[in-house]
């Protein structure tokens, strides 16, 4: 099973220095049940992309909780056994295509890094901003943080991960 982390630049760090994404339980989104629902698609890689989406609005729920952070969503995409990973009970928009990693995942075996370009980075800031305003309701916080969603993440493989933390 393909799963998401959201991460920050910083995290990033982190996990690269430890080598390893963690410490358990570790949250991420992957296609679950409740994800393929919602998204009403057969397509494993449209339900994948809305996994990855799923994982970059929680990066920005990162961002949004550290206004330190450099103001880029990361996605580190890792491929786990099935049983790694335990489904989020409910269908409600934050946790849906959640699911928790029991154990921490060496960085080693990540497929890529996500991350966006750096013309994303003004629109990202005011969707990190808008974020819980957007999670209370708010159609113009909604609005902003679609912004940032218009900007697709960049691949990177996971030897790119020192470049990307200059």
């Amino acid at each position: 099973m393909r799963v998401y982390v959201p991460l920050t630049l910083q995290g990033l760090a982190e996990a690269h220095e430890a080598g390893e994404l963690g410490p358990a339980p570790l949250r991420a989104y992957a296609v679950t049940p409740g994800l393929r629902e919602w998204y009403v698609s057969d397509d494993i890689e449209e339900l994948e992309y809305a996994a990855l989406g799923r994982a970059a609005t929680a990066s920005l729920r990162l961002l949004a909780a550290d206004a330190a952070a450099p103001r880029k969503r990361v996605v580190v995409a890792v491929d786990v056994e099935d049983k790694a990973a335990t489904a989020t009970p409910g269908l409600d928009e934050a946790t849906l295509g959640q699911v928790t990693l029991a154990a921490a995942v060496r960085l080693t075996v990540a497929a890529a890094v996500h991350v966006d370009a750096e013309d994303a980075r003004e629109d990202v800031a005011a969707a990190a901003a808008a974020v819980d305003a957007a999670d209370g309701g708010d159609d113009d916080a909604r609005f902003t943080v679609d912004g940032a969603e218009d900007h697709e993440l960049l691949w990177f493989g996971v030897q790119e991960i020192p470049g990307l933390l200059k």
